[in-house]
């Protein structure tokens, strides 16, 4: 951290760099608001007395812009320490996110979500591989019975879901 002394006292001057995060989360922010206002509102016979489309994202942004002046309040308090770079399972954690795009988009979602997860568990560390596949399989099995037996929401088309809808 720079730093100058004035009249005895070490001063430490925090950078602009630290700012920037949170400038282009608040810009990210205003402009989800802008087009979330645009938005048409859905008529009451729909949606009855519940949240209109819009107002959920604007929710969101209210309270992340909320999040961001709580985390700017806490850069000017307390200099942040310097940032090191993320180790591998963090950038791993991101690489698992675009397969479960692409196994989401080209074969089925349900396979991206074993695959992802069970992958996920081996790669931050778990030894107990049986573990790693139970949580794996439980996982989109349960989800696929809430949503389509509880909820009577149906997935789009994969491999999988085309095997199950016919």
């Amino acid at each position: 951290m720079p730093s100058y002394i004035k009249e005895g006292i070490e001063i430490n001057v925090m950078s602009n760099k630290f700012y920037t995060v949170p400038l282009f989360l608040t810009i990210f922010s205003i402009i989800v608001i802008g087009i979330s206002l645009q938005l048409d509102t859905s008529p009451e016979m729909i949606v009855g007395d519940s949240m209109q489309a819009r107002s959920f994202p604007i929710f969101l942004m209210v309270l992340k812009l909320i999040l961001i002046a709580v985390l700017t309040f806490q850069y000017k308090a307390k200099n942040p320490d310097h940032i090191k770079l993320e180790k591998f399972p963090t950038w791993g954690s991101m690489g698992l996110f675009l397969i479960f795009y692409l196994l989401t988009v080209y074969t089925d979602m349900f396979i991206g979500i074993f695959v992802v997860m069970l992958l996920m568990g081996l790669l931050w560390g778990e030894k107990r591989i049986w573990l790693s596949f139970l949580t794996a399989t439980l996982t989109p099995l349960l989800i696929f019975l809430l949503f389509d037996f509880v909820l009577k929401i149906r997935f789009p088309r994969g491999i999988l879901m085309n095997l199950y809808y016919g």
